[in-house]
């Protein structure tokens, strides 16, 4: 949905449930996103932005890093992955792959029937348009949302002429409570940057209106937008009221303010690594576990 290579796909294909024929319920769950939803892709990348050293990864089964941006688990992390990072040049490569494996036929059926889900956006403000001079004097915030919506929608357009019937795109979090935003872009304060939320707000209400349009055009298209402002707003507002769930512990968020990583301030990537002063011993309580991802808890909440 971005403009930048910040956009990275990542596809994944598992049997996510059965009924009581055997046959899978949701044949293919497909995730196209940024840094919060990537699995390990961004290790086969030529960027200086890695997560694939310690502390990251800490708190996964294996206790070591596996390119995730968080000390554990993502909500796409118990699935089996299929890795491509080329958006719809590898989607288009990942059909013909799976067209060999079972035929064209199937095919079909398991990318109609697949859910996709696009997550993506606020990288392309946060470390894109904000910090980028020539974005952001030539364009508004309103201008560039435009921007976005236009690649959006032309993305959702080529995903249904490809086959895609099940999409599902999420909003932009509460961007102006993201530590690293806080500190880059916070005026010393420390405290919400409400320009960024509401920047935040607008792409929203843009995204669920093209959403709408998209759908009234594509009658087989279903197409549903989820909203992660609103929550991640309500943890990082009322840290005390939202915390994981009971089955997990009983505690709730007690820092919603600071990461648990280095300074808790701006540090991600290299910043966050396992020599980073100041690193939390127990991230369960914290809302981010760095700069700009939430922690594993959040995860699961």
């Amino acid at each position: 949905m971005g403009v930048s290579s910040e956009f990275l796909a990542t596809l994944v294909l598992a049997l996510v449930s059965s009924v009581a024929n055997g046959d899978p319920l949701v044949p293919a769950l497909i995730i196209f996103g940024a840094s919060v939803v990537d699995v390990g892709n961004n290790n086969n990348l030529n960027t200086p932005i890695k997560a694939n050293f310690p502390p990251y990864g800490r708190d996964f089964v294996t206790h070591s890093p596996t390119g995730r941006f968080c000390n554990g688990k993502l909500a796409t992390t118990s699935l089996r992955s299929i890795t491509l990072t080329q958006q719809l040049t590898c989607y288009k490569e990942c059909q013909t792959k799976v067209e060999n494996m079972v035929g064209k036929p199937k095919a079909n059926d398991i990318f109609s029937g697949a859910i996709h889900l696009l997550s993506a956006g606020s990288s392309d403000y946060i470390q894109n348009y904000y910090i980028n001079p020539l974005l952001n004097r030539i364009y508004t915030p309103d201008q560039f949302s435009d921007i976005l919506m236009r690649s959006y929608s032309s993305f959702i357009q080529n995903l249904y002429g490809l086959g895609a019937r099940k999409i599902g795109g999420t909003t932009l979090p509460p961007s102006g409570y993201l530590p690293a935003a806080i500190t880059l872009f916070g005026g010393g304060r420390n405290g919400c940057v409400a320009r960024l939320n509401q920047d935040a707000i607008a792409f929203n209400n843009k995204l669920n209106s093209t959403s709408l349009s998209l759908q009234n055009k594509f009658p087989e298209l279903k197409l549903v937008v989820f909203d992660i402002y609103q929550p991640l707003l309500d943890m990082v507002t009322k840290p005390s009221d939202n915390g994981k769930p009971p089955i997990v512990q009983k505690s709730s968020f007690f820092e919603s303010r600071r990461a648990c990583c280095g300074t808790g301030t701006l540090d991600t990537s290299l910043l966050c690594n396992a020599k980073a002063h100041g690193t939390c011993s127990n991230a369960t309580s914290y809302v981010f576990w760095d700069g700009f991802h939430p922690s594993q808890a959040v995860m699961k909440s």
